[in-house]
């Protein structure tokens, strides 16, 4: 049976200053979350009715991959569960390894833009106004398009053995990586 990678990414329905700051990450809510899974072929959208099916998927994955997703979206999860998916879930998250090779945090969009060619077609804060408006498929569709680039950028990685992104001034640098596929 072939190995199931997950790439998996979460928008929220509340800011941090709407729950009293970050460290109640867990009280953000769900409005929607998208896993693409290498077994299945296929992406899944869940909203935060379907916690429960998305835990389900990340606990069963051979590997979970994801940008900040290790200190933010689990921690979000943390409000469904009393899971603890850092000790029991195999989880790779591009932006820790990125952050030790560099010795700062970088932006999915900066990575996307210099590796693939292509950014993100929105942000956080949009998809929170999205929420308020009720716009469930721009949500799906926006948070769709972040699981893909992770994956093209996880596997560019990969195949490659080096990622490039654009730094503070704007300049595109390339940094090895050593990531697998499994």
């Amino acid at each position: 049976m072939p190995k199931d990678i997950v790439y998996f990414d979460l928008e929220t329905r509340r800011t941090a200053n709407d729950v009293g700051g970050w460290g109640n990450k867990n009280k953000m809510g769900i409005s929607i979350a998208v896993t693409y899974s290498t077994r299945l072929g296929e992406y899944l959208i869940y909203e935060e009715e379907e916690a429960n099916d998305l835990i389900n998927q990340l606990v069963r994955a051979d590997l979970v991959v994801g940008f900040n997703h290790v200190s933010f979206d689990y921690d979000v999860l943390m409000g469904h569960t009393i899971f603890d998916f850092r000790e029991q879930v195999r989880s790779f998250d591009l932006l820790v390894d990125l952050e030790k090779r560099l010795g700062h945090r970088i932006k999915l969009d900066d990575v996307a833009a210099a590796t693939l060619g292509c950014g993100k077609t929105a942000d956080g804060l949009q998809a929170l106004r999205w929420w308020q408006q009720g716009k469930l498929l721009e949500i799906a569709e926006y948070c769709a398009y972040d699981v893909k680039v992770t994956k093209c950028v996880h596997e560019y990685g990969a195949r490659n053995g080096h990622i490039k992104y654009h730094d503070r001034n704007g300049r595109e640098q390339v940094v090895p990586v050593e990531w697998s596929l499994d």
